[in-house]
């Protein structure tokens, strides 16, 4: 047979067929009427001729005889590769009655115009067909020769099947459908894979990836409850081998290990510990290999690890390798937050509100350009400022028309929020004792188009000699800066004792000073805040202890912070005032912000009573400060 252009139409159906027809007639469905006709005119010439015997296809299996009824055998001889290249294109359609298997055992019937034509050749055929198949037997039972196929060549099949393929997506293509997508199409007789099968897939491929997940964590759950009686005791290393660590220093991973399993054991020192060892050993190998792993100084490493248990203060210390998250405080005065995130977004800027607590704070996870270098920057509408920091004020919590003193101002983000929730009413005294730092600070105040503002450059202990008798006064006091590592990691191995011991003479007599400077008369005031970015007692605790103690007039009050952990009220052998716990203390590895502390005083009266009828008003820590003397130029 030649040939089919496939640009030539098909023979019209025959009109009883037609009619039967309901819907919209594809491509496969029209070839299938159409093979339909031909067996329906090839039964009715075949009805007289003797029933076929049964033939073998494909040299394996026999093929069990038809019924007269149905289509005969069409014998199709194997010929060249030329020869099959030229039939690939032909389309071949199965008979009714094919197995479903595929096209393996199969006879074929061709569905081209030439074939229609020449229907008579297959029936003069027929007879022949029979001969061979008979002789075909007799050859398989007898010589053992080559068998004869009456089946077209596999290679030919395997192409026309393709062509099908290809006309049945053309077909899918032109009529819109989305049946099958042949990318994923395979050579195997399985149907073709939908996008619907393909979601299925997906679906059991992620939940198989879900179950693997669930046996691997179960796995090493198991692997680490392994019997503790069965589990080799860890031991601690020997003089002679900490001297020569000393000298030839382990690897990090060797210390880190370590580290666990000296935790470990401290968590069930009972059970696990070593024969002759005591609590103390572990803590002290766990600082060594600790101030080795993080690289802190030994004094710094030995009060941090009086904060926390041993897991929490690994917790801490790795919080203190991460940077904090970017975040920025909306200027009320000349803008809005929703308004603020708006423009930041259409610059391309990811960002999200920091938290409930508060109502001017954006996260900056992401920004195309630097958020410092932006217009909105520039026009004053935000200030990058450390989530920390909103703290102190937002306990402070200036109300408008007040006289505000802010004993240590710069750079200025707490001064402009002041002057913020102010709107711009009353006054605020922005001090700062460094001359160099109130370059930002005035820089700061100008931009975000703060008009209620004073700067000054005094000792913060020379307060309320200089001015006095304020609403309100915050104190971020200067700090060992414990809270902040992230930020400054030279913090590590720059503080010692002496460092400590200064700073919180230092903080003392600027609390007080803060608290003579606040007039209790005040009707909507007489609040003092004192806060740091330090994580030590010695700056924190002891310091409010301390001013409580010298000043019987004021008292500690609620911060109004709804997070936050409580201040200690007694640490390591040492009792404080109850009231402390009415303090507020924030960590890296609990909040994912800076360390710092906040407490808030009221003033109670102006006066102190000394004697039964004795009073006296206190002006400041009473520290005689030296003046520089200007020199005279002749």
């Amino acid at each position: 047979m030649g040939r089919r252009a496939r640009n030539k139409q098909d023979a019209p159906l025959p009109l009883e067929l037609e009619s039967k027809i309901e819907g919209k007639v594809t491509k496969k469905l029209h070839d299938r009427l159409k093979h339909e006709a031909q067996r329906s005119r090839k039964q009715k010439r075949a009805a007289s001729q003797q029933k076929p015997k049964p033939i073998k296809a494909n040299g394996k299996r026999k093929v069990n005889a038809v019924e007269p009824k149905k289509a005969k055998k069409i014998k199709v001889q194997e010929s060249d590769e030329s020869d099959e290249s030229d039939e690939s294109d032909e389309e071949m359609a199965p008979v009714d009655g094919a197995p479903e298997d595929g096209w393996d055992n199969a006879p074929i019937a061709s569905d081209s115009d030439d074939a229609m034509e020449s229907m008579s050749d297959f029936d003069s055929s027929d007879a022949q067909d029979e001969g061979d198949a008979q002789e075909e037997s007799d050859a398989e039972s007898g010589s053992g020769e080559d068998e004869q196929v009456t089946q077209m060549p596999l290679s030919l099949l395997e192409s026309d099947s393709d062509a099908d393929e290809d006309e049945d997506e053309d077909a899918n293509s032109d009529s819109g459908g989305m049946e099958s997508y042949d990318e994923f199409a395979t050579d195997s007789d399985e149907e073709p894979t939908t996008f619907r099968d393909m979601e299925k897939k997906s679906r059991r491929l992620d939940k198989e990836r879900a179950e693997d997940e669930e046996m691997a964590a179960l796995e090493m759950a198991g692997a680490g409850a392994v019997v503790e009686g069965e589990r080799e005791v860890f031991q601690l290393p020997t003089d002679e081998q900490v001297a020569a660590e000393e000298e030839t220093p382990l690897d990090l991973t060797q210390v880190q290990m370590r580290i666990q399993e000296i935790i470990r054991v401290l968590n069930n020192f009972s059970e696990l510990r070593e024969d002759g060892r005591s609590r103390s050993d572990y803590m002290v190998q766990l600082q060594r290999d600790m101030c080795f792993y993080y690289g802190y100084n030994e004094y710094l490493m030995e009060k941090l690890l009086q904060l926390f248990t041993v897991n929490e203060a690994v917790e801490f210390f790795e919080a203190n390798e991460v940077g904090r998250p970017v975040t920025i405080r909306t200027n009320t005065l000349k803008t809005r937050r929703r308004d603020l995130a708006q423009a930041l977004i259409n610059r391309g800027v990811n960002l999200d509100p920091i938290g409930k607590w508060t109502k001017v704070g954006l996260t900056i996870f992401d920004a195309p350009v630097p958020v410092g270098a932006t217009p909105e920057y520039m026009a004053g509408h935000y200030m990058i400022q450390a989530a920390s920091s909103f703290l102190p004020v937002i306990a402070l919590a200036p109300q408008e028309n007040e006289r505000v003193l802010d004993m240590s101002a710069a750079p200025g983000g707490k001064t402009t929020y002041c002057a913020a929730l102010m709107k711009n009413t009353g006054l605020v005294v922005a001090n700062d004792a460094n001359r160099e730092r109130q370059k930002a600070l005035v820089a700061n105040i100008h931009r975000l188009g703060v008009a209620n503002a004073i700067v000054c450059n005094y000792d913060g202990r020379e307060f309320p000699k200089i001015m006095g008798g304020f609403d309100r006064v915050l104190l971020d006091a200067p700090c060992s800066g414990t809270g902040v590592i992230s930020k400054d990691a030279s913090v590590k191995t720059n503080k010692g004792p002496e460092d400590f011991a200064m700073l919180t003479n230092l903080q003392k007599e600027l609390l007080l000073s803060a608290i003579d400077s606040v007039s209790a008369d005040s009707s909507t005031g007489g609040v003092i805040v004192y806060s740091t970015c330090s994580v030590t007692v010695d700056e924190n605790e002891a310091v409010v202890n301390y001013a409580l103690a010298k000043r019987p007039n004021i008292c500690l009050v609620d911060t109004g912070l709804a997070f936050g952990r409580s201040g200690f009220t007694s640490f390591r052998g040492r009792s404080f005032h109850s009231s402390l716990s009415l303090t507020r203390r924030f960590y890296p590895h609990i909040h994912n912000m800076d360390g710092f502390f906040v407490a808030k005083f009221k003033k109670t009266s102006n006066k102190i009573q000394t004697g039964e009828n004795e009073f006296t008003v206190p002006t400041g820590s009473g520290v005689k400060l030296k003046q520089k003397k200007k020199k005279r130029h002749h």
